[in-house]
């Protein structure tokens, strides 16, 4: 992925960052700056691009921390007016979070204001973690004020900047180790309106989920009660991995206890598929039990890796309430074209139904070149 948004870093944006600080800063040798950024830039994929930047933004803004970090929110554009991503504009600000997170772990106040504002344009969920490892209870009482904050993005990176296993970034290792703090935060925030946030929210729960599953569990059980629409978002989102684990903690917060009383008929399951195309199955799910019964049904498909070894891969299908003695029929499709999360190799996949966390065999198919 990075291969391709690498190039977004080039030497027209660098002059334009460059000429945004020219106006601000007396003697600012554009020329220079831009000339020492792009020098060995095309062998630097886009987060190294970002660094690149910031380092020669440290030569070239004012040598005390504090003029600097006003240097660089004086040079802002407008605030991003929407919740979700503006594909890669924003990423414009990546050097300036980068120096804020790099060169301002000494300058808590003057770091504070610069990523309140930065968080406002792209994100400072990279760069805040660093003070929460250095300035912990400092950084947290000041999320604590951030998490009723106006602006939809600050308070995002209030669950966003703390997830214990955010992407691209070090992990939190000590709420990693006991989560409560960042409870604290999403506990805040679980009413949130807004979706993006609430995204963010439930990212943040499953990240403990795969620490602590019974803290995630225990937690998302009591969200639920009296919930919002929006909370009852959160929480099966924020249970998503523990539900296709077959957690059954998860599946009875999400209605699904007890073991499913049913059988599989009528499985339908190609011999072969070829690597590229898109291979489909249909199976019916039969009711065995007296009772109605509310069903999650998924489907596991065990992809061959390059070892030769075969791992399951949970795909969602969907819910059924199935009555005393119904049956339903349920269609599935998986794609073995290459994705870049996954890889499709030739031999044996075998593909089974997930219903309430148990498993049942449908078949296998053989993947061929």
């Amino acid at each position: 992925m990075a291969e391709a948004l690498k190039h977004f870093f080039n030497e027209e944006l660098i002059r334009s960052i460059g000429a945004s600080f020219q106006e601000l800063v007396p003697g600012f040798k554009l020329r220079t700056f831009v000339k020492e950024c792009v020098d060995g830039l095309d062998e630097l994929e886009l987060i190294a691009r970002g660094r690149r930047v910031a380092e020669v933004m440290r030569r070239h803004l004012p040598e005390d921390f504090e003029r600097a970090a006003e240097v660089i929110v004086g040079s802002l554009g407008p605030e991003s007016d929407g919740g979700e991503s503006s594909g890669m504009a924003p990423f414009r600000y990546l050097p300036h979070v980068c120096f804020i997170g790099t060169y301002g772990l000494e300058h808590f106040e003057a770091s504070m204001r610069a990523q309140h504002e930065l968080t406002r344009r792209f994100t400072a969920e990279w760069s805040i973690r660093g003070f929460l490892v250095e300035h912990r209870d400092a950084t947290l009482a000041r999320l604590r004020v951030w998490a009723r904050d106006p602006s939809v993005h600050v308070r995002r990176l209030v669950s966003e900047g703390t997830r214990p296993r955010l992407p691209w970034a070090p992990r939190l290792r000590e709420f990693q180790a006991d989560p409560r703090p960042v409870i604290e935060l999403l506990e805040l925030l679980k009413d949130d309106p807004e979706r993006y946030v609430q995204r963010s929210v439930a990212n943040n729960v499953n990240d403990i989920a795969k620490d602590h599953p019974d803290v995630a569990v225990a937690l998302c059980r009591r969200w639920s009660k009296d919930a919002t629409p929006g909370r009852q978002w959160i929480v099966r989102h924020a249970l998503r991995s523990l539900i296709k684990g077959g957690d059954r903690g998860a599946l009875a917060t999400m209605g699904f206890a007890g073991a499913p009383q049913v059988a599989i008929a009528a499985a339908e399951v190609p011999r072969t598929v070829r690597l590229g195309a898109t291979l489909r199955f249909s199976f019916d799910v039969v009711s065995r039990s007296r009772k109605a019964q509310g069903l999650l049904v998924d489907y596991a498909v065990h992809f061959v890796k390059a070892n030769g070894e075969a791992r399951p891969k949970v795909f969602k299908l969907r819910k059924v309430a199935l009555g005393p003695g119904e049956r339903v029929r349920l269609d599935g499709r998986v794609s073995f074209e290459d994705l870049t999360t996954r890889t499709h190799r030739p031999g044996r996949h075998v593909i089974e139904a997930v219903i309430n966390g148990v498993t049942f065999p449908l078949g296998a198919v053989m993947a061929r070149r």
